[in-house]
């Protein structure tokens, strides 16, 4: 029986984009250095690792404080106890900076957005207008305004 990581799935199905971890390592050394394709790979296998331990720890700091859900604070707490101390600033800053571009890629527009704000007296008209549509649709009735044409029927 193949050893279970987390999520159900076995060591062998985890792992981590080859080109973009290719990309990391090459970024982060000289240009004039390279990595053997043997190495890329035990940097792979090292990097999950280490997800799977951080995750593992993570888990028992949450079990610990009887929640069901790991937060941020879950992952600094672990990467203390695993003796990752030295990485938990810059591990926190990097956490804030996702966050803060979160926030302005929400505030930029949502999955619903198109791109084009509405005041919201518009948003209420569009509204208005989107009940009577609707309104006339379950009555049977045509007087509502329509967007687009009625389907064509294949028969004509």
């Amino acid at each position: 029986m193949e050893p279970m990581d987390i999520v159900g799935k076995s060591k062998e199905d985890a792992s981590l984009p080859k080109a973009t971890m290719t990309k990391i390592i090459k970024e982060m050394l000289p240009p004039d250095v390279r990595v053997a394709r043997d190495a890329q790979d035990l940097l792979i296998e090292c990097c999950v690792e280490f997800i799977n331990l951080v995750s593992s720890e993570s888990n028992e700091v949450c079990s610990k404080e009887e929640k069901r859900t790991i937060a941020p604070e879950h992952v600094l707490k672990a990467l203390e106890v695993l003796g990752f101390s030295e990485y938990i600033a810059e591990v926190y800053a990097a956490y804030e900076q996702h966050r803060i571009e979160t926030m302005q890629d929400s505030l930029k527009g949502g999955k619903w957005s198109n791109g084009a704000e509405m005041t919201e007296e518009e948003a209420l008209a569009e509204q208005q207008r989107m009940f009577a549509e609707a309104r006339a649709r379950m009555n049977g009735s045509n007087t509502a305004p329509k967007q687009s044409e009625p389907e064509q029927s294949l028969e004509s």
